[in-house]
């Protein structure tokens, strides 16, 4: 009686052929038309102040169509970033009662806590929302100091770092612009 002696990695080759389906199939399930993708360049640029599109983009939800859109009030500017026409993220310039505090002109601005601060409360800040204080951006004549925020409505990401990082050179970038110089005196 002869016997075949059996082929190396031959028993092998069916389980690693149901493996490898196994994670082509998820691959390609991975890939499908509901994955939402973001069709739209982020810029550098919110209404006239530098941002770090790094730390912006995770906060901004997929979509084929960016917006951005200033809002001009005499005590401040909104600049609103839409996605599909849904608002999503906000960023704040606002003239406020001076002497005060971040918490307390964070109060203005939103129902929810805001727990996490940083320089001795100058920035105040949490996964989806920041506020900061400006150092020298003092209007005179009204009493009144330069305050910025940056809200992500539309996102379901958090991250309070990134938050963080993107309130402190927000409010760094707002004091070097046109916007502080124009009522400091």
């Amino acid at each position: 009686m002869t016997r075949r002696r059996p082929v190396p990695g031959t028993r092998s080759a069916p389980a690693f052929a149901a493996v490898a389906l196994v994670v082509l199939a998820a691959t390609v399930t991975g890939c499908g038309a509901d994955e939402e993708t973001r069709d739209y360049s982020v810029p550098g640029t919110l209404c006239g102040i530098p941002f770090d599109t790094k730390e912006l983009t995770p906060f901004l939800r997929p979509g084929k169509k960016l917006s951005v859109k200033p809002v001009i009030h005499l005590s401040g500017n909104w600049c609103d970033v839409s996605v599909d026409g849904k608002l999503a993220v906000r960023t704040v310039q606002k003239w406020w009662q001076g002497g005060a505090d971040t918490a307390y002109f964070l109060g203005s601005q939103t129902l929810e806590r805001v727990e996490k601060s940083a320089d001795a409360g100058r920035y105040m800040y949490s996964g989806w929302q920041a506020f900061g204080k400006t150092e020298g951006c003092v209007d005179e004549k009204y009493g009144q100091e330069l305050y910025t925020g940056v809200q992500a409505y539309g996102s379901d990401h958090r991250d309070a770092d990134a938050m963080k990082r993107l309130i402190v050179s927000f409010t760094e970038k707002v004091e070097k612009s046109d916007v502080c110089d124009s009522k400091a005196s």
